[in-house]
């Protein structure tokens, strides 16, 4: 048997975080040997506050480590209007007072560096832990086996703006760092991984409540399907973060193609606006792997089948 992947999950939960964290935490086939708060979707204390709720909650065979944001992030904008303040939509989880204070960015480089060209991040929030991360150790960057973004656009319009994806308008500084750096990196764009939804029957797939997995899902899905219909007037709910999960292990999940990415840190109008470079010109160097497409019966598959796995 293969050795498990290991993951580490840097996050804004958010209920579509917290999904993908049901499903890395629950697949024998991932070790998540991290699980690192930042910003965005809700404040950064809300955010480390969440992540230690999420863990808690599922109680998985193999604890990971728990990373705390720092509370000075420089965010532009959160996304409490969708979520709440709480980041699960008013579903009232008990969550304990922090009582790990490992700070995220340094877990990151200190699990990185544990085990060099192993370790795949999955970037499912904004990119500020990865990109101080990336400052203040110049060569980690290389030592990340891969590095999976959630965020940005590819040919379609953003969700902050008519320009600008959420996760990369929070912090485009800090992603444009990132992007500019020589990790191996694919980037999932808000365009495609909208292409796949879950429905309101998911509830019935559901492992059952006595399960761990089966009763935080059951606390948090129902008012975040309600959201989403009231707020936004969608029959479902988008798991990006799930789907890059899913991606890690299967990548051929994806159709990618390589392109020059970058984000605007300076307009009016496309502040935070993700440009990938599709003249192909020999001025203009691939630095990352852009999905394009994607399997969408296979990967919602691999979800469900990870939310189930400890059913």
């Amino acid at each position: 048997m293969p050795r498990p992947r290991k993951l580490i999950l840097d996050i804004d939960p958010g209920v579509s975080d917290a999904l993908a964290a049901c499903v890395a935490l629950n697949m024998p086939e991932v070790e998540v040997v991290a699980v690192t708060a930042t910003g965005g979707n809700v404040s950064p204390r809300q955010a480390s506050l969440n992540v230690q709720a999420i863990v808690e909650h599922l109680d998985p065979p193999r604890l990971p480590r728990i990373g705390v944001a720092e509370e000075d992030q420089p965010l532009t904008t959160d996304n409490r209007a969708l979520w709440g303040a709480d980041g699960f939509c008013g579903a009232k989880l008990k969550v304990a007072e922090l009582h790990q204070q490992h700070p995220s960015i340094k877990l990151l480089s200190d699990e990185i560096r544990a085990a060099p060209g192993d370790v795949t991040v999955i970037a499912g929030g904004p990119l500020t832990n990865i990109a101080a991360a990336f400052q203040m150790e110049p060569d980690l960057p290389l030592q990340i086996r891969h590095l999976i973004i959630v965020g940005g656009t590819f040919e379609g319009p953003g969700d902050v703006t008519p320009a600008a994806e959420f996760n990369i308008y929070c912090n485009p500084e800090a992603a444009q760092r990132v992007f500019r750096s020589p990790a191996t990196k694919t980037l999932l764009p808000l365009d495609v991984t909208s292409q796949a939804t879950l429905t309101f029957d998911l509830l019935n797939k559901l492992p059952p409540e006595t399960n761990p997995t089966g009763h935080f899902l059951r606390a948090v899905l129902p008012p975040a399907f309600q959201a989403m219909r009231q707020k936004l007037g969608l029959e479902g709910l988008y798991a990006p973060e799930a789907l890059a999960v899913a991606a890690a292990l299967h990548p051929e999940l994806l159709t990618t193609e390589q392109f020059h990415c970058d984000v605007e840190t300076e307009g009016r109008l496309t502040h935070g606006a993700t440009v990938i470079d599709r003249r192909r010109r020999p001025d203009s160097q691939p630095n990352a792997d852009v999905a394009v497409g994607i399997d969408v019966p296979a990967a919602l598959d691999c979800v469900l089948r990870g939310l189930r796995d400890r059913g």
